[in-house]
């Protein structure tokens, strides 16, 4: 079987996104003809391989919104000669090359987020985007509660399936032991982590407010156009000398900062952050994690109560209190600790989400028309059957 994957960038990139990508494509090629198709970082196109997967960079001509205008994306999907297409939104340059380019066989979208905080220019593109959701023969969700929660999906329900995103845990189950006993001479104990991308979504300016009530040092793995504001503000806040700028560490070094950690943090404050990865990293790794209750799939990946805790979002004062509960407690540590990672194990693993995608695959396949395509039963709350049993079953993790 033939498959296009076409998305907004690809590795070495950094983003969640892209890190889901390019492990679930690393998996597929091992059972199939895997392509990808993104845009390039400048001016130019480039054909190349990554970690024995072939990508096409197509040349970017303009940027709108942060979104990528590519029009050399339309001639490479049509003559892709893909049995498939899997596209990963939002991404209008790959919305609109796939809608002139004629492709006629199945496809497949995964809908992370939904447009948040471009509305005007979200709300002039609804009109493709729907063209795109109708056209297809199945939409993958990463969470129910981003499933039941978006406003865009509500109308193609019918055609949605939920499938959480997977990491492979051995990478973060054993690190270099000497790199994390240097991590841990450098930066002491009662270490806090975060990691994300320094954007307005990311919620970093509460977490740095929170570190006047917190007795502990706060490392921050990650770049982007906020780092002045948020080292400034740790200056003007008097926290500077406990809230460390580590920059953009790639995936693969990133582990023994999940180790020297004590406690995992995600921060976000609006639904852009639909699910949050680097929980399922940090989880992994064995971590316990304090994340906000948006309604998205953040508060689905990591448990109040059982793998973590999660507090309202925005709210500095709750954030102090579960980072210092957990910072003061290593048994609850421990336990929580305990219960992520054998729920990354259990739900999140790259096996399962490899299979649960391949098996899709196959159903389109086997029905590739859009009005043949049997649809998904969903239970009353509105969650896909599929997740209901390991979803609903938290006696596997823990008590609260």
């Amino acid at each position: 079987m033939r498959i296009l994957h076409v998305g907004k960038f690809y590795p070495p990139h950094m983003g969640g996104i892209e890190t889901h990508l390019h492990v679930l494509c690393g998996e597929l090629r091992k059972v199939s003809d895997v392509r990808v198709l993104v845009a390039s970082e400048d001016s130019s196109a480039k054909d190349d391989v990554f970690e024995d997967v072939p990508v096409f960079r197509a040349r970017t001509i303009l940027n709108l919104a942060s979104a990528p205008l590519c029009p050399g994306m339309t001639p490479r999907i049509r003559a892709s000669g893909a049995d498939l297409v899997h596209l990963h939104l939002p991404n209008p340059s790959a919305i609109l090359a796939y809608l002139a380019s004629g492709h006629s066989g199945p496809l497949i979208v995964t809908y992370h987020s939904d447009t948040i905080r471009q509305k005007l220019l979200g709300a002039l593109f609804q009109p493709f985007l729907h063209a795109v959701l109708r056209r297809s023969s199945a939409i993958i969700v990463t969470s129910p509660i981003y499933l039941r929660t978006s406003p865009v999906l509500s109308s193609h329900r019918a055609r949605c399936e939920v499938i959480p995103y997977g990491i492979r845990v051995a990478d973060f189950e054993r690190p270099e032991p000497a790199a994390v006993e240097r991590l841990r001479e450098e930066y002491g104990s009662r270490i806090i982590l975060s990691v994300g991308r320094l954007v307005y979504y990311k919620g970093f300016e509460n977490l740095i407010q929170s570190m006047t009530k917190v007795r502990g040092r706060l490392l921050i793995v990650g770049d982007g156009p906020l780092r002045k504001r948020l080292e400034d503000m740790a200056t003007s806040l008097g926290v500077s000398e406990r809230v460390v700028f580590l920059g953009e560490i790639q995936n693969k070094k990133l582990v023994p900062y999940y180790h020297v950690a004590d406690v995992f943090v995600l921060a976000s404050v609006a639904r852009s952050e639909a699910f949050g990865i680097a929980q399922l990293e940090a989880m992994a790794s064995g971590k316990p994690v304090v994340n906000t209750s948006l309604p998205s799939g953040v508060p689905f990946v990591s448990l109040d109560g059982i793998t973590g805790i999660t507090v309202p979002p925005a709210n500095t004062e709750a954030l102090a209190k579960a980072i210092n509960l957990l910072l003061d407690d290593p048994s609850l540590r421990k336990q929580y600790g305990n219960a992520a990672r054998r729920r990354v194990q259990a739900e999140f693993n790259l096996e399962l989400m490899t299979r649960r995608t391949l098996q899709l695959y196959q159903r389109v396949m086997q029905f590739p028309n859009t009005a043949g395509f049997p649809p998904l039963v969903h239970s009353g709350n509105g969650m896909p059957s599929n997740l209901l049993p390991r979803a609903m079953e938290e006696d596997q993790y823990g008590q609260r």
